[in-house]
């Protein structure tokens, strides 16, 4: 897969999946992206608020999340989602610059054009960070959290595979195709849009096929 850094994609996907409202970044990294954000459009009404940004080892912002709905915790046991347990009602947004191959800032190196599957695998870690099982020691909890992240990276780099379909959702009023997988954590999508973005999101509670993407006139909306 085509994509940046997966250690570094891996670490801000984890730490925008479990910041905690007192810990959430403010609105400044996001100004300082030169790509629009995205979120879900008007016709969602909930509650809407920042996650985190990720970014390069020069700085620059690549990537980031914003939040719909209640703000998720992590499941404490390694459990599915069954219709007997309550569930939180929660879509996460991500948005990732599109790029090409490129130099480093510095010009020592090379830097991975981003994908569709990036967008993919960011919202599978995403997901994952709500759904570990927090019953489990340290150690085991690592090996378990790495085993999954592992798999979301194989899912993400095989899209046309058949772990995936094909959901048709407006993105600016305009229906556009994702890439869509459910598992019994919730389930995550991807696709892209005119204005230079990769999309990805995850959730459980809402169901993904009434959802619709627009551009984020002002993020400062989401503080």
């Amino acid at each position: 897969m085509e994509t940046t850094s997966r250690v570094g994609a891996q670490a801000s996907a984890a730490e925008g999946g479990q910041q905690l409202p007192s810990a959430r970044r403010t609105v400044d990294g996001y100004l300082l992206a030169p790509f629009p954000w995205y979120g879900l459009d008007e016709a969602f009404t909930g509650p809407r608020w920042l996650m985190q940004v990720g970014t390069s080892a020069e700085g620059a912002v690549e990537h980031g999340s914003v939040g719909h709905g209640d703000e998720p915790s992590v499941r404490n046991e390694f459990t599915a989602v069954t219709d007997d347990e309550p569930k939180e009602r929660f879509a996460v947004v991500v948005t990732v610059a599109a790029n090409d191959v490129r130099r480093s800032a510095d010009g020592t190196g090379v830097l991975e054009a981003t994908t569709v599957s990036s967008a993919a695998w960011l919202a599978g870690v995403g997901l994952l960070s709500f759904t570990w099982p927090g019953q489990l020691d340290h150690t085991l909890r690592d090996d378990w959290l790495d085993q999954q992240t592992e798999t979301a990276w194989v899912l993400a780099d095989d899209l046309a595979g058949p772990d995936w379909s094909t959901l048709s959702l407006p993105v600016d009023g305009v229906p556009t195709p994702f890439h869509y997988r459910e598992s019994e954590f919730g389930w995550v999508l991807a696709g892209s849009t005119p204005e230079g973005v990769h999309v990805g999101a995850y959730g459980r509670g809402m169901s993904a096929y009434g959802l619709g993407f627009a551009m984020i006139k002002d993020i400062a909306t989401y503080a």
